[in-house]
């Protein structure tokens, strides 16, 4: 099923996308994607990480993260949008606990194109740091 909308994608919408993924909603996650999405990950085996194309494959790979580490969340996040409406960025501290029981915490930013109000493609840039000891 392909959606396209006229309203242009606002700040506003970014932050409901953070908020689902805080939630671990993925429809809600899902909302703002287009269906020919592009999801460039954090790491892998490319410059760029790895890509992911598809809103159903780019939905399972969010799923993943949420099987893989529970208790993950992107506080403090914050979202603008380019004047055009072209482009926005998304800034957030990711918090995680690794199945090993070390901990994630590092500052990271998405980077999105937009296309008719909706993202066609996410590239997700992270600090590195290593894991913080379990407690």
């Amino acid at each position: 099923m392909t959606t396209t909308t006229n309203r242009a994608l606002t700040a506003d919408d970014l932050k409901a996308t953070f908020d689902a993924f805080n939630r671990h909603d993925i429809d809600g996650v899902m909302t703002h994607f287009a269906d020919d999405c592009v999801f460039f990950t954090v790491a892998g085996d490319h410059e760029y990480g790895n890509r992911i194309d598809g809103k159903d494959a780019i939905a399972k790979a969010f799923a993943g993260v949420w099987t893989a580490m529970p208790d993950v969340q992107w506080a403090d996040h914050s979202h603008f949008m380019s004047e055009d409406g072209t482009r926005g960025v998304s800034q957030w501290t990711f918090h995680a606990t690794n199945p090993d029981g070390t901990r994630i915490e590092v500052q990271g930013a998405d980077l999105f194109r937009i296309r008719d109000g909706q993202i066609v493609e996410k590239q997700a840039i992270r600090k590195q740091r290593p894991a913080v000891p379990a407690k």
